[in-house]
């Protein structure tokens, strides 16, 4: 398995596995590749970063979206782990830990202080991970 920086050429496989998340909204085409293309176009000094996870025979097996943000109560750079998927087919293989050890390298590449993530249902996965709960999920949606 092989994590890297998100290519143009992957947006039908992220969108099949944004499809898989079970999300509170319905991926929409049009505004998936808007906000794909930012991601997959934006510098390397960028406030997101967008990895894949692929597989031996080149086939996009997950994905991790991330922000990046200065924040005033971190003393410097925090990121919010905001969206991991790993195909259904694929779980098991540890292919969410490498995609969030890729994430947590870029973020010390770029001097984060913290990684953050809300999760409803993977609290074990990040628990084994070291990460530990500290604050509760609010959502509004508009």
């Amino acid at each position: 398995m092989v994590v890297r920086a998100a290519r143009a050429a992957d947006a039908d496989a992220v969108f099949a596995l944004v499809q898989q998340l079970g999300a509170a909204f319905v991926p929409v085409r049009g505004a998936f590749d808007a906000s794909f293309s930012s991601a997959v176009e934006a510098p390397d000094d960028a406030d997101l970063f967008l990895l894949v996870a692929e597989d031996s025979e080149g086939v996009v097996r997950g994905y991790a979206l991330t922000t990046v943000a200065r924040l005033l109560s971190t003393n410097g750079l925090s990121a919010q782990l905001q969206e991991i998927a790993v195909d259904a087919a694929a779980r098991g293989q540890d292919l969410g830990t490498e995609l969030v050890h890729a994430v947590e390298a870029e973020c010390s590449r770029r001097g984060v202080r913290q990684i953050t993530v809300a999760s409803r249902r993977a609290g074990g996965f990040y628990d084994r991970l070291g990460y530990s709960q500290n604050a509760e999920y609010m959502r509004r949606v508009f």
